[in-house]
């Protein structure tokens, strides 16, 4: 039998015996001269999200509170359609089911849900839009015969089912909004970076101590060790796949797998390019500090002006995909929970001190030699890697879900959209890298998943069976989503949802996993 590195010819038709596609639905293609009220929306979350600085399982959760509160008020004016909280309690007669209604009640819901859960900007983001689009922030109106009171209502609703669902944002289960409540406490002790502190058990977690941007001494605490426990969406509980994931990994220490999987960064990190460089720093946290989950609602904004949505399009598009990732992060921060396992970080100096490596060397030194003991991966020195275990890969989970959405809502694979990086923008090695442009160039969804997932190879973040397997785990859990989803929209979300239903292999499934 093959190692895990290369999953096994037994796991391979597993995978493959998992895989499904379904039919996406007929949309209309009619030109909307203007922004939608629901894209308004994402991009003022998208603000708020880069000014909360909040970790990517809160971001995910966040925009899913913010167009899971956009829907239900939406759903009200749609004949079929019901929410997710009141069901079809809400729905109006069909002389009130006009644009500028459902315009009215979506913002209102939106605005009341990113006041709750980025209130950061409230004051200079959310109140300006309100005004801008003509309406009062300060009408709390419960009256469900006008746009507003829908709006204020199903936003409501959203709400207090929420602020039950174990993430502890009320800070009511631990002192902290989002604080832990569970009692995780670390295997190993803190460690600087290069590693100075050998862990005491080679297959845990170990977090790190360092300086950050502001010139605060860090000691890392694992950021969502309670989200394991979140309510998710359309999965039954966050361990759903978790089966599935432990026949892929981690690699354990004193196995071929786990120094194969260390000797491949660093040879990646030896061998590192201009471009791998910039992969890695494009993908790390958004364009502008979206975090994933907000980097790939911008790529749904070009899927809605590319296609010509329309208000009803974006607001389902989005209800969908925002809680598709939502989900993929309760599974991947669940396996992380779950197996608590090493970064390359710790593992990488650990097995080779003593021993002469050629690896990345700092910024601006290029590939040199040096002992082991003195491996960094390709990180800025203020955040040389995230304050969690490494499988599976977060990046990789949501990047995984949202192609899967995306394909399933537009029924194609193609993307289309690109990015150039000016020379010399990398935040690690500025001004010097890249020594010329570089264009990032996506002709598919799955090729930007992949490459998202890659990215954290390039940084020396993850091992390879943390990305594979996140690019699975992501998968399955948006095809969950999609078929809650679609419950929803067809007016009937008491019907059961299992989510082993109807599975068959898919082409862009298998070429998701190299």
């Amino acid at each position: 039998m093959q190692s895990k590195r290369g999953f096994g010819d037994m796991n391979c038709f597993l995978i493959v015996a998992l895989l499904t596609t379904v039919p996406c639905e007929i949309r209309s293609d009619a030109a909307q001269p203007s922004l939608s009220a629901a894209i308004q929306f994402d991009s003022a979350a998208l603000q708020g999200i880069r000014d909360a600085k909040l970790g990517a399982p809160v971001v995910a959760r966040a925009l899913a509170i913010v167009h899971t509160c956009m829907y239900d008020a939406w759903a009200a004016y749609d004949e079929r359609a019901v929410g997710t909280q009141l069901g079809g309690a809400l729905r109006r007669p069909a002389p009130e089911r006009t644009s500028a209604n459902k315009e009215q009640a979506i913002s209102y819901a939106a605005y009341h849900a990113l006041v709750d859960v980025l209130p950061v900007d409230t004051n200079s983001v959310y109140i300006p839009l309100m005004k801008q689009l003509g309406y009062d922030p300060s009408d709390d109106s419960t009256d469900i015969e006008t746009p507003i009171g829908i709006g204020n209502v199903a936003c409501a609703a959203v709400l207090e089912f929420r602020h039950h669902d174990k993430s502890n944002q009320l800070g009511d289960l631990a002192q902290g909004p989002y604080s832990d409540w569970t009692g995780y406490a670390a295997v190993n002790t803190p460690s600087p970076v290069p590693a100075r502190a050998a862990p005491s058990d080679p297959n845990h977690w170990q977090p790190l101590t360092y300086v950050n941007s502001t010139g605060d001494l860090m000691t890392q605490r694992f950021v969502g060790a309670q989200w394991c426990d979140v309510t998710p969406f359309a999965m039954s509980k966050g361990d759903e796949y978790r089966w599935l994931v432990q026949l892929l990994g981690p690699a354990k220490y004193g196995s071929k797998e786990y120094q194969e999987q260390a000797q491949e960064l660093v040879d990646i990190s030896a061998g590192l390019t201009d471009r791998q460089k910039m992969i890695a720093e494009y993908w790390s946290d958004g364009p502008n500090s979206e975090q994933p989950p907000g980097h790939w609602a911008l790529f749904a904004q070009f899927i809605s002006a590319r296609d010509h949505h329309t208000l009803d399009d974006d607001v389902k598009m989005f209800f969908v995909l925002s809680n598709a990732i939502f989900d993929a992060g309760i599974a991947a921060w669940d396996t992380k929970r779950a197996y608590d396992s090493v970064r390359p970080v710790t593992a990488i100096p650990f097995l080779f001190r003593g021993k002469t490596i050629r690896s990345w060397g700092g910024p601006r030194k290029g590939t040199v030699a040096m002992d082991g003991s003195q491996w960094i991966p390709y990180q800025a020195a203020t955040f040389p890697t995230p304050p969690f275990p490494d499988y599976v890969s977060g990046h990789s989970t949501y990047s995984a879900a949202a192609t899967r959405i995306l394909e399933l809502w537009t029924g194609s694979d193609r993307f289309g959209n690109t990015v150039t990086l000016p020379a010399g923008s990398s935040k690690i090695e500025p001004g010097v890298t890249p020594a010329r442009p570089v264009t990032l160039t996506w002709e598919r969804f799955t090729d930007a998943a992949n490459e998202a997932g890659i990215s954290r190879r390039y940084g020396g973040i993850h091992f390879r069976a943390a990305d594979l397997a996140g690019r699975l785990l992501g998968r399955l859990v948006a095809f969950e989503a999609w078929q809650k989803a679609q419950t929803y929209f067809q007016g009937s979300p008491d019907v059961a949802i299992h989510p082993m239903v109807a599975l068959t292999p898919s082409p862009a499934d298998i070429s998701a996993l190299p």
